[in-house]
């Protein structure tokens, strides 16, 4: 099968959905003129500063740069983009109309776009007199950061909405007035000197670790995954999977996951995502037998869980590695298994769905041929076999990793592209300039992708800096008087919140936010009460539910992205999508628990290989259970079984000490549980025999 059909069957939808992209971007004008040419200018010229910061050949022959520099051109470029780029309303209120213009820029956007570079770059051009005054700021200094401080906020609330901004706000807020809280909330205000001391020259506000990471690592995987998209990788991804996946029973759907992870892995963006596979997945489901709302549901589902797939992971899992002060390979090594239990359990529920509607196997000749496919997309794997080699062989650094398999893409991208204009008959000079042309479109795309996380980040550290104030030590209080010292309260309150926070807010926003308020205060009070949890786990905990906010109705921006395709109402959309993801939902409560889902202290091949049979297993009985199917519908004491068989697998440490088995021998409980399934497959095998003798 060819994608023409699909794609003319969507054509109507294809704009829609690239103004859910642009909307998750913040950059929704439509520029002309010397406008538009100036802000692709800023944004290439970013891409090439990312990307020449990251060369060693430029460190040891030109000198590197420091941190602080990098960080506030980073934030300096992401703040130019997005007054240029984002209007400040979405839609005329108050009769004011040149404040939603769309396809230029207001005269007040260009007085806020210079007041917001100098402000960012006030600390590059006076680095060493601020150093020499710490402590002591000059009015001038107080000014300055004020600026920046208004303009980071409003940026924000161009680029990514009013939540982050509210949030923010609330935190500055409660630095002065800290002392008039109640007694739990209460501690000592602190001056405007000290504030912007901390917010604006120090390492612990809007410069603070999260905009490192986004400035020196986070931009390149952002850039690398705009690269491989623009280059048709996902396109070529999508249809390698349905060509292997697409003749199983309710193969579609288990294509849209499988597809939709890999996508994932190097996207980092849930409606980018989308965009992406659901163009192709969702019209084929459809066409499979899959009812509108449930192909929609799916691929929400499949997309918003691909930022959970190793080894990217999107932006979140850079941060985590710098909290926990561990190499990014145990980010990586942490999350693989839950990652992979979560899509195992996804596909699962794909086939349970198909066994419910009584879908048959789609059609061979509407599938891909899969060696046409392969040979055609072969040299789309060869960036990712640099960047996975780099990573998880040579382990090199994140950002030199990213560096390279940037660098590959380019040459892929470029010999792609003049070899089609060759052979398009284009002579050599207008294939070099076509190809050259896509190259930097990639480099375009990638900045403005980049622009909500770098001021996600930056306006994040706002957070991060009042909490370092002296937030941080009262939240442990804080958080032991509301649960109670109950643990499993404490997670289920973190979880909540992780939620509501991250229905208004991008995944790196909410994981940054929830994981300075909580993830350590997790890890003491646990082990007040005399559980062992490491820290890692608490801040994968917060990063899960953060991914999960992204679905979560009413707001949850995937599922309008994916009614855009499947043309269905979104609501119902998101709340199926939100169900299916109910069985990643509980792996962090597992993992948290019971360590040895992110192989903490675990080491070898054959324990890491029974700890993800069981893991699988145990999140496939759970998704049985929520989904009411196992072999046939559920009865009643047939979903008990299924509770307890979840319970063994996902919890063997727990259930040995129930039945006093030795530690060392708690996965001896796991044959138990798959004779429980087994036998339960059995007898639902027998009931619809049964069933059918007599009808």
């Amino acid at each position: 099968m060819t994608s023409e059909p699909l794609q003319t069957e969507n054509n109507d939808s294809l704009d829609l959905l690239g103004d859910w992209a642009a909307e998750e971007e913040g950059l929704t004008r439509r520029l002309a003129g010397a406008p538009k040419m100036l802000a692709a200018c800023i944004a290439i010229g970013w891409s090439l500063f990312q990307f020449a910061i990251a060369s060693k050949w430029i460190a040891q022959h030109f000198g590197s740069l420091e941190s602080i520099y990098i960080k506030a051109i980073h934030l300096s470029f992401a703040l130019a983009l997005v007054f240029l780029c984002s209007p400040a309303l979405k839609k005329p209120r108050l009769g004011l109309k040149s404040l939603t213009a769309m396809n230029r820029v207001p005269w007040y956007d260009w007085l806020l776009m210079s007041l917001a570079l100098g402000s960012a770059l006030y600390i590059v051009f006076d680095r060493e007199g601020l150093a020499a005054r710490s402590g002591t700021a000059l009015p001038r200094d107080i000014v300055v950061g004020v600026t920046l401080l208004i303009l980071l906020l409003e940026g924000c609330r161009r680029a990514i909405g009013p939540a982050l901004t509210m949030l923010a706000a609330a935190f500055i807020a409660y630095a002065f007035f800290a002392e008039h809280m109640p007694d739990i909330l209460a501690m000592k205000s602190v001056s405007l000197r000290r504030l912007i001391g901390q917010m604006t020259m120090s390492d612990e506000g809007v410069y603070g670790l999260p905009l490192r990471v986004s400035a020196k690592t986070v931009f390149l995987f952002v850039l690398f995954g705009s690269m491989l998209e623009r280059a048709g990788g996902g396109r070529f991804f999508t249809e390698l999977v349905l060509s292997v996946l697409g003749g199983f029973r309710g193969g579609p759907a288990k294509a849209a996951v499988v597809s939709s992870g890999l996508t994932g892995m190097v996207s980092g963006s849930s409606i980018a995502n989308i965009v992406t596979t659901g163009t192709f997945t969702i019209p084929l489901m459809k066409r499979s037998g899959y009812p509108a709302r449930t192909a929609a549901a799916i691929e929400v589902a499949a997309s918003t869980n691909g930022q959970l797939a190793p080894p990217i992971m999107g932006a979140a899992a850079f941060i985590i590695a710098e909290y926990c002060n561990v190499a990014y390979i145990e980010v990586v090594k942490a999350a693989a298994i839950p990652a992979f239990a979560s899509y195992a359990a996804l596909v699962y529920i794909t086939h349970l769905e198909a066994c419910k509607l009584g879908l048959e196997r789609a059609p061979k000749s509407e599938l891909p041929d899969f060696r046409a496919t392969l040979l055609g997309g072969l040299h789309y794997l060869l960036p990712l076999a640099v960047l996975l080699y780099q990573l998880i062989w040579l382990q090199v650094t994140p950002e030199a990793a990213a560096y390279y398999a940037c660098g590959m893409m380019g040459v892929v991208m470029l010999a792609q592209d003049f070899i089609k204009a060759r052979h398009a008959s284009r002579s050599v000079n207008q294939s070099a300039l076509a190809a050259f042309r896509n190259l930097f479109a990639a480099l375009e795309h990638g900045a403005k992708n980049m622009v909500a996380v770098a001021l996600a980040c930056a306006g994040a550290g706002v957070i991060v800096g009042v909490v370092s104030l002296g937030l941080g030590s009262q939240i442990v209080n804080i958080v032991d008087h509301i649960s109670r010292g109950n643990v499993h309260l404490m997670l289920l309150i973190t979880a909540v919140a992780s939620l509501i926070i991250g229905m208004g807010l991008p995944t790196t926003a909410t994981y940054i936010t929830m994981a300075s308020l909580t993830a350590v205060v997790i890890v003491q009070l646990a082990g007040k009460h005399g559980i062992f949890m490491p820290l890692i786990a608490a801040h994968l905990f917060v990063f899960y539910f953060g991914i999960l906010a992204d679905d979560t109705p009413p707001v949850g921006l995937t599922a309008y992205a994916a009614a855009a395709i499947a043309k269905s109402p979104p609501i119902p959309i998101g709340i199926q999508g939100f169900l299916y993801d109910i069985r990643t939902a509980i792996l962090p409560f597992v993992f948290v628990l019971n360590p040895d889902l992110i192989l903490h202290n675990i080491d070898g091949l054959l324990m890491p290989l029974l700890i993800a049979f069981t893991a699988c297993a145990g999140v496939c009985a759970f998704a049985a259970l929520t989904q009411h199917w196992f072999h046939a519908r559920n009865r009643w004491y047939e979903a008990s079984f299924l509770l307890i068989a979840a319970l063994v697998l996902l919890r063997p440490d727990a259930t040995a000490q129930l039945l006093s088995i030795p530690h060392a021998q708690r996965y001896y409980t796991a044959p138990f549980a798959l004779l429980l399934l087994a036998c339960l497959y059995g007898w639902q095998h027998f009931r619809i025999r049964k069933s059918a003798l007599r009808g």
